[in-house]
């Protein structure tokens, strides 16, 4: 199988080891190399590409606005030098995100998932290994990182992905994932209180009305679908009258 491949970056230096390794992988097939996401788009207009190697910060049009403005975009790959992107990118649907600067072993992992994904067999993002060893893996970024579920304090959705807070930590865990598909493997130490959050039984301090308590920073609402459930919890373990 060859996969028709576009590459863009408006740096030069950059676009032309893009170039050097789509060469060097056999099922990657160069189609054109652009330096605009202008002249991405003309070259779109009369050709085809099965997948799109694309920087996101670039003049005039930036990458993340050229996929968009695709009505069928092929498969999409990000480069870039900004992390911050890959929340956006993750809403795109892209394949993989490749933080400048890259090696070829990364961009070799990139390729593999545009391989999987032309086979219809690419995996879901998966949050779990086996729940038994208490380890989630999930994919942010770039990366996969292993996060141990009783360091988990609340997870927060956020549209099409999740936001996992983790003890210690000033930042969250970003990752293309649904709430349903978070709860089916978090253990049962954790509840769904409301449509947007999941929390760690075990790290509430307070229960204030219609919200749990953390920390003096961190309180989270109580949704009336999870109200009945959430309080079924707190009389099995309320002592007093």
């Amino acid at each position: 199988m060859n996969i028709r491949c576009l590459a863009i970056d408006d740096e030069p230096l950059a676009l032309q080891q893009l170039v050097a390794y789509i060469n060097k992988v056999p099922f990657l097939q160069l189609a054109a190399q652009c330096q605009s996401a202008l002249e991405a788009r003309d070259f779109l207009e009369h050709d085809t590409a099965d997948a799109i190697f694309c920087d996101i910060n670039m003049p005039d049009l930036n990458g993340m606005d050229f996929v968009k403005s695709l009505a069928v975009p092929p498969l999409i790959v990000f480069t870039t030098a900004y992390s911050e992107y890959a929340v956006e990118g993750f809403r795109v649907n892209a394949v993989d995100y490749l933080l400048k600067p890259f090696g070829l072993q990364d961009f070799q992992r990139a390729a593999n998932r545009l391989c999987e994904r032309m086979k219809g067999t690419s995996p879901v993002p998966l949050p779990a290994a086996q729940e038994s060893d208490g380890i989630l893996f999930l994919k942010t970024d770039y990366r996969i990182v292993k996060v141990t579920i009783a360091d988990i304090r609340y997870v927060e959705s956020m549209s099409e992905y999740l936001k996992v807070w983790t003890e210690g930590e000033s930042k969250p865990i970003i990752t293309l994932l649904s709430m349903k598909k978070m709860e089916e493997r978090l253990p049962d130490y954790f509840m769904r209180i409301h449509r947007s959050y999941i929390v760690n039984l075990t790290k509430i301090q307070e229960v204030n009305k219609n919200r749990v308590i953390l920390d003096s920073n961190t309180y989270l609402p109580i949704g009336d679908l999870y109200k009945t459930a959430f309080q079924t919890y707190l009389d099995t373990r309320f002592l007093g009258k």
